[in-house]
């Protein structure tokens, strides 16, 4: 079954302002949300999404009760959630393969709920903007359709991307919202920045930057966080990366290059560094190729457990 505004069947292919233009309620959300001020979220309870990271729990899970994730420029921030079981699914996703990626998203959903329950599958978009590759639109535009194909009804509740999520200034184009945060508990989305992106946040930038394909990083089972076994090629000419000046990198490096964070260049410095150090990871980072758990202790803060029997 298709994606639906509103209980409408959405009519694809159109682009994000003409789909809002047609329901003045998605309309209405996306001004809201853009009109927010940003909320600094900080490390209790939460759980960072990196970029091709997925990661899904409920309202049930004792250690989590945030999702969120930041530094979306070209990128989309999904969020899916099930309003029966209050499952919810958070992942930043960057147009790699969205065709395996919103498949994921749906049975990481699917993998808490039994189907006979009561409520629906709501899905939110934010992120990207007017960029002069179009890959924000390509991506948009994949994102919808991608979900419209699934066989699921899925309702279309917040959709704040691309040319809705865009603002000028001097002619240059940027996202108004870089970041967002889901509370699990209550299913507030709103605008977020996050000064902690851990555990291993070099570790999990590294192998997205060598072309990591979409992966889920939590089990809210055993409420864990896993990271790895990862393993990844060298990456080519690192030391010619790493003598270049800033405004090279942010050139070739980034899909769009003024609208980058201010730290962007800096975040990928010291991942072209950790890539350096480790250029094959599989025993250096990950003793006897398993994987690396944490947990949150009783501040609601990451601790790292030892590993699982072999």
């Amino acid at each position: 079954m298709p994606l639906l505004v509103e209980g409408r069947r959405v009519r694809l292919p159109q682009s994000a302002g003409d789909l809002v233009r047609a329901h003045p309620l998605l309309e209405e959300r996306a001004r809201l949300l853009r009109g927010q001020s940003v909320q600094q979220v900080g490390p209790q309870g939460l759980l960072y999404v990196q970029q091709r990271e997925l990661a899904v729990t409920s309202p049930k899970d004792g250690s989590i009760s945030i999702l969120g994730s930041d530094d979306a420029t070209t990128c989309h921030i999904v969020v899916l959630r099930h309003t029966g079981n209050g499952a919810t699914c958070l992942t930043h996703c960057d147009g790699t393969d969205t065709k395996a990626e919103v498949p994921l998203i749906m049975n990481a959903i699917k993998s808490f709920s039994d189907h006979a329950q009561c409520g629906r599958l709501e899905v939110h978009l934010v992120g990207g903007f007017s960029d002069d590759r179009q890959l924000s639109q390509k991506l948009t535009h994949q994102l919808l359709s991608e979900f419209d194909r699934q066989e699921d009804d899925i309702h279309l509740v917040t959709l704040c991307v691309t040319e809705l999520n865009d603002r000028e200034e001097n002619e240059n184009h940027f996202p108004v919202i870089y970041g967002i945060a889901v509370n699990v508990k209550t299913a507030e989305i709103y605008r977020a920045s996050f000064q902690d992106r851990g555990p291993e946040e070099e570790l999990r930038a590294a192998r997205a930057l060598t072309g990591g394909p979409m992966i889920s990083i939590y089990d809210a089972k055993t409420e864990q966080l896993r990271i790895g076994p990862y393993s990844w090629m060298p990456f080519p000419h690192v030391d010619f990366w790493l003598q270049q000046d800033d405004k090279q990198i942010l050139e070739n490096l980034s899909t769009s290059p003024l609208a980058e964070p201010p730290h962007f260049v800096e975040h990928i410095r010291s991942t072209l560094m950790f890539l350096k150090k480790h250029p094959s990871p599989t025993n250096t980072l990950f003793p006897g190729n398993k994987a690396l758990l944490y947990k949150k202790n009783e501040d609601g803060l990451w601790e790292k457990i030892s590993s699982p029997g072999s």
